[in-house]
């Protein structure tokens, strides 16, 4: 007869050791995370990016201007 406590046993360490496996993994790319450099972030406006008005929705049945209803 296959020993089940035994059996049971070996699966719960093998568990344990995988979930273990994923913290660790988990903790080091969030250490990675933290300890990367910020991002430099810049805003650019229309005009910056060489767009004029041409861009900008014109005549669109959904957008109205007060008044003009």
């Amino acid at each position: 007869m296959p020993d089940y406590k035994e059996m049971y046993l070996k699966l719960f360490r093998a568990s344990e050791e995988a979930v273990n496996v994923l913290i660790a993994a988990q903790r080091e790319c969030e250490e990675l995370y933290i300890s990367s450099p910020e991002p430099e972030l810049k805003v650019i406006t229309l005009s910056e990016q060489g767009v004029g008005d041409e861009a900008r929705p014109k005549n669109h049945p959904q957008i109205k201007k007060k008044g003009s209803d």
